[in-house]
C-alpha cells in the first residue's frame, strides 16, 4: 500500500507501507492493505506508520484529513512535529 503524508510546505513521507494508524475525530482507526475507499477528518494526535511488520515510524500532527483510494493513503495535515 502506498502512503503520502503532506503539509502545505513539504512532503513528509512517501513510500510503501504495511499499514497506518490515524487519530480520527471519532477515535483511532487503522488502514491496512486493500482498505475500502474513505475520507476522514483527523484530530490532533499521533500517526503510527507500520512500515513493515517489524518497523514503525511516528508523527505528531495538529489535525487534517486522510483519503484512502485504490490502495493509496494520502494524509493532508496542517503541521507535523
Amino acid at each position: 500500500m502506498q502512503l503520502e503524508i503532506l503539509t502545505p510546505e513539504k512532503k513528509v513521507y512517501s513510500g510503501n507501507i504495511y499499514g497506518i494508524q490515524l487519530p480520527g475525530i471519532s477515535g483511532l482507526f487503522e488502514v491496512l492493505d486493500k482498505h475500502a475507499p474513505m475520507v476522514s477528518a483527523l484530530t490532533k494526535g499521533n500517526i503510527k506508520v507500520l512500515v513493515d511488520k517489524n518497523k514503525t515510524e511516528h508523527y505528531a500532527i495538529t489535525g487534517g484529513f486522510a483519503e484512502v483510494l485504490n490502495n493509496k493513503v494520502t494524509v493532508l495535515v496542517e503541521g507535523v512535529h
